[in-house]
């Protein structure tokens, strides 16, 4: 028990101190670009391996920018918008106006004009909202470049902008995923001093979503099964009872309160993502809490050990129990796919969860032992093994 708590203090250590970060480069020695083409300002993009360089006439409104981009297959689309909402900073994908490429077999990519009108849009060729011309696109070296001329209000000094990646079926554009680089790729982009800041949004998006999974990893994927084998081994042995009732009671009850903490964020979340939905985990995170409020409430109609229907209601504990442990582990790797964080994190919780069952079985083994050896001493004639049948 103590290399248990050992391992859970290690891990929920290793979760508090989770970061994330992009690797970046720099714009400003590239020059690369066909045709003569020369940019006054650049920007190295805060994700997505992504860079924007332009030239803007505030007198004009003309914006003749380059949209550099290495996606991460080679199959990948790309793209780059404006939002003409400056106000939309959390939700800037709603409302912008995008150029997107779009990868052939060979050549350049194809590129179109899409207005996005919600999270389920397939990027279909229109207009925009711009006068956007000259637009062409290239591949170098693996790299999506796309070249445009965008003609903004004469008033225009920053823009919200939005850039992305995601996979390609059958030709059309399919739903980028929603991992902590596509959260933070938009954000204000000041075109006269070419300041660039990432949008708080998705910032605070992803703050909650690591809540989220930091309350459901520490209740539902750790606390439940510490507190379960607390029940299943400690009881064996006299001398705990009934200490190993109230270290039971009270793990599966903190699990439960911090389960429900996560399971609000969750719904939180849920509701300042409209459009966005993952059936599979949401259908499992609102059957694991309905039965886990079930269990806790159990324990108010727990029988005396004596009473006839206590042997109905251990199997019912017993097996709620085992069943809420495995739809909790189930659905913590459901959120590690959606999130997607640096893979130390899922393998750290691989790496508990394997030692948490290497403990499990070594503990089973030793208490079917324990009680073997009990039940052949009472059963062994008075006096065989020395005093009352046990040895001295």
């Amino acid at each position: 028990m103590a290399a248990m708590l050992k391992l859970l203090i290690a891990f929920c250590a290793l979760v508090s101190l989770s970061s994330f970060s992009d690797a970046q480069t720099t714009c400003s020695s590239y020059n690369k670009f066909t045709s003569n083409r020369v940019f006054t300002s650049c920007s190295d993009l805060p994700s997505l391996n992504a860079f924007l360089h332009w030239t803007f006439n505030q007198s004009t409104g003309n914006l003749k920018m380059a949209y550099r981009h290495t996606p991460s297959t080679s199959t990948n689309w790309v793209a780059w918008a404006i939002n003409p909402d400056l106000t939309k900073s959390q939700k800037a994908m709603i409302g912008a106006q995008a150029l997107v490429a779009i990868p052939q077999t060979s050549g350049a990519p194809s590129l179109r004009m899409s207005s996005i009108t919600g999270y389920d849009t397939s990027l279909a060729n229109g207009s925009l909202s711009y006068v956007v011309t000259d637009l062409s696109g290239e591949v170098q070296s693996g790299e999506v470049i796309i070249y445009a001329t965008w003609t903004l209000p004469t008033n225009t000094t920053s823009i919200l902008q939005v850039w992305q990646e995601g996979p390609v079926a059958s030709g059309t554009p399919q739903a980028h995923a929603i991992a902590v680089a596509n959260l933070n790729a938009q954000g204000t982009l000041d075109l006269l001093s070419g300041t660039t800041a990432s949008s708080g949004g998705a910032s605070s998006t992803l703050k909650k979503k690591n809540i989220h999974a930091v309350l459901n990893v520490v209740s539902w994927g750790i606390l439940m099964p510490f507190g379960a084998m607390v029940a299943r081994y400690l009881k064996t042995f006299k001398a705990a009872d009934p200490a190993w009732f109230y270290l039971h009671a009270g793990c599966q009850t903190s699990a439960y309160i911090v389960g429900v903490a996560g399971w609000a964020t969750g719904i939180k979340l849920g509701s300042d993502s409209a459009g966005i939905q993952y059936d599979t985990h949401r259908n499992i995170g609102i059957t694991l809490f309905c039965i886990g409020t079930l269990q806790v409430f159990a324990l108010l109609l727990r029988p005396n050990k004596d009473h006839k229907f206590r042997f109905y209601w251990n199997i019912y504990h017993h097996v709620t129990g085992y069943l809420v442990i495995t739809l909790s582990i189930v659905n913590i790797f459901e959120g590690f796919d959606i999130l997607k964080p640096d893979k130390k994190w899922k393998n750290s919780y691989i790496g508990l969860i394997i030692a948490l069952a290497v403990q499990a079985a070594l503990l089973e083994a030793y208490t079917w032992y324990v009680v073997m050896k009990r039940k052949k001493a009472e059963k062994a004639p008075h006096g065989v093994n020395g005093v009352n049948g046990y040895g001295a």
